[in-house]
């Protein structure tokens, strides 16, 4: 899971957040400590706490003192709405506008994009 090609923190936070989108960690569930991510990725516990600590900074997760850390209400439709964004800016963009230089309708890319999906 964790790759040497970004920092250790993203990682952690993303791996959280993709788990909440999938459904492992519903609004109001308890998600692992970060002694627990620590050590089951063997990394510092403060990298796992900067990753865990991100996500409460975005009002993904809340502490309960002395309990842990809750998925917040809301947190899954935030998180797509966030990646769908990014999926927009990051793909569909590139592509629209590639398709315009050669010429590409919507309709035609509408077509392409239904026969990849069934593939």
């Amino acid at each position: 899971m964790i790759d040497d090609g970004r920092p250790i923190f993203l990682q952690i936070a993303e791996q959280i957040e993709n788990d909440i989108i999938q459904g492992t960690y519903p609004a109001e569930s308890q998600v692992p400590s970060t002694n627990e991510f620590a050590a089951f990725h063997r990394i510092n516990p403060a990298t796992a706490g900067k990753g865990v600590n991100r996500l409460v900074d975005e009002g993904i997760l809340y502490k309960k003192r002395g309990i842990g850390m809750f998925v917040a209400a809301g947190a899954r439709e935030h998180l797509i709405a966030k990646r769908s964004e990014g999926f927009r800016h990051e793909y569909v963009q590139p592509l629209v506008t590639e398709a315009a230089k050669l010429g590409i309708g919507a309709d035609q890319l509408i077509d392409m994009i239904r026969k990849d999906m069934k593939q």
